[in-house]
C-alpha cells in the first residue's frame, strides 16, 4: 500500500466483504480528513435485502477517530483531535427539523460521510463538519465511543415514546439495540424490564444489563409478562427484532394506555395487522422511530461519558480491518457476538 492509497472492507454481500485498496480521500476548504480507530458493525449492516442493492460499498457508520488534516476554512476543529463523526446531518431549519423531527429530514437522508467507516481513513463533507463532529471526552475511549450513535437511536426512541420512572418496559429482541434500550430503561429509572430473545447468550445478557426477567421468544410472551410483571402487561414494548412474529407478540403484550414503539424495520412488503378497535379503546400507541437527532448524540455521549450506560461489557470482539469478514459473519448469525467492533489501525 503506497502512502496515498488505504484499505477499506469493501461490502459485496453478507458473506463476500474483501479487503481492497482505494485513494485516501482528497479534503475540500470546509472538510476535515479522519483516521479511524474503531467502527462497530451495525445490524443494519448485515440486512442484506437492504446493502446488496447498492453493493458494492464501504459501509459502517459507527465510527471514532482522530483528525489528522483539516481544510482551509476549518476553524472549529484542528489536528490531534479525537472525535466522533455523524454519517447523516439534519439541516435544522426545515418543516421537519424545526418540528423535532430531525430523521424525517431530507437532509439527513442524503447526508454521509466518504467512503464509510470500514476503512482507514474518511473525508467528511463540510456540512457534517457543520453539524456533525462532535469531540470525545477523554473518559469515552475510541472502542466505547463506537456506541454513541446506537445509543443516540436508542435515547430518541424512549424519548419519543415519553418512557417516565416506574413504568414497565418489554424489550422484544436482546441483540445490541436491544440491551441498549435494556440498559438506557433502567438509568432512567423504569420499573420492572422485561426482556426476550431466542438465544440463551442474549438472555444472559439482558440480565446483566438490567433486565428483572429474561423470556424465551418461544414461549407464551404476553402470559409470561403477566407471571413476571404484578399480572399486567407492559406500559412500553420496544421492538428490536425485524420478524413479523416479535411484532404480533409486541401487540398482545402491551397494557392499557401503553406505547409499542417499532424500534427494528421489517423486510420490505411485511404489513402488521393491527387491532385498531382494541387499540382504540384501549388507548395504546403504535409508534416508530429511526435514527437520532444531534441533542441525542450529545446526550449518548454524556450517557457513556459518565457511565450511567456501561457499553463497555458489551464489546464481545475487537478484530482488525483484514478480519472484517469474520466480523460481518459474526453479527449476521448472532449466536456468539453481542457488540464487533474493528480497528482499522489496530488495538486502541
Amino acid at each position: 500500500m503506497t502512502a496515498s492509497r488505504m484499505r477499506v472492507a469493501m461490502y459485496y454481500n453478507n458473506s463476500d466483504v474483501r479487503i481492497e485498496e482505494i485513494p485516501i480521500p482528497e479534503i475540500g476548504p470546509g472538510e476535515i480528513l479522519v483516521k479511524i480507530m474503531a467502527s462497530g458493525i451495525c445490524g443494519s449492516d448485515v440486512m442484506e435485502w437492504y446493502r446488496v442493492k447498492k453493493a458494492p460499498l464501504v459501509l459502517g457508520h459507527e465510527i471514532t477517530g482522530e483528525i489528522v488534516k483539516t481544510g482551509g476554512r476549518v476553524s472549529a476543529y484542528h489536528a490531534g483531535q479525537r472525535v466522533f463523526v455523524s454519517h447523516h446531518v439534519p439541516c435544522n431549519t426545515c418543516r421537519y427539523c424545526l418540528s423535532g423531527n430531525h430523521t424525517a429530514c431530507d437532509t439527513l437522508h442524503a447526508t454521509n460521510f466518504y467512503p464509510g467507516g470500514f476503512a482507514e481513513y474518511l473525508r467528511a463533507p463540510e456540512i457534517n463538519v457543520d453539524r456533525g463532529v462532535f469531540l470525545l471526552p477523554d473518559e469515552i475511549s475510541f472502542d466505547t465511543g463506537t456506541f454513541i450513535e446506537p445509543l443516540a437511536c436508542v435515547v430518541r426512541g424512549q424519548r419519543f415514546a415519553r418512557l417516565r420512572p416506574g413504568q414497565s418496559v418489554l424489550v422484544i429482541g436482546s441483540g445490541m439495540s436491544g440491551l441498549l434500550h435494556i440498559a438506557l430503561a433502567k438509568a432512567l429509572g423504569a420499573g420492572r424490564i422485561l426482556a426476550t430473545d431466542i438465544n440463551e447468550r442474549r438472555l444472559d445478557a439482558a440480565m446483566r444489563f438490567g433486565a428483572d426477567a429474561a423470556i424465551h421468544a418461544g414461549d407464551d410472551v404476553p402470559a409470561r409478562v403477566l407471571e413476571c410483571n404484578d399480572r399486567r402487561l407492559a406500559d412500553l414494548v420496544i421492538v428490536c427484532a425485524g420478524a413479523l412474529s416479535a411484532f404480533n407478540q409486541a401487540l398482545r403484550s402491551v397494557d392499557r394506555g401503553g406505547t409499542v414503539l417499532c424500534f427494528a424495520p421489517t423486510e420490505p412488503g411485511v404489513n402488521l395487522s393491527v387491532p385498531i378497535n382494541e387499540f382504540w379503546r384501549n388507548g395504546i400507541t403504535l409508534l416508530p422511530s429511526y435514527g437520532g437527532s444531534p441533542s441525542d448524540i450529545a446526550a449518548a455521549i454524556e450517557l457513556i461519558r459518565s457511565r450511567r450506560v456501561p457499553v463497555e461489557g458489551m464489546i464481545t470482539h475487537r478484530l482488525p480491518l483484514d478480519r472484517a469478514a469474520a466480523g460481518f459473519r459474526l453479527v449476521a448469525e448472532a449466536t456468539e457476538s453481542i457488540k464487533v467492533i474493528l480497528q482499522p489501525h489496530g488495538k486502541n
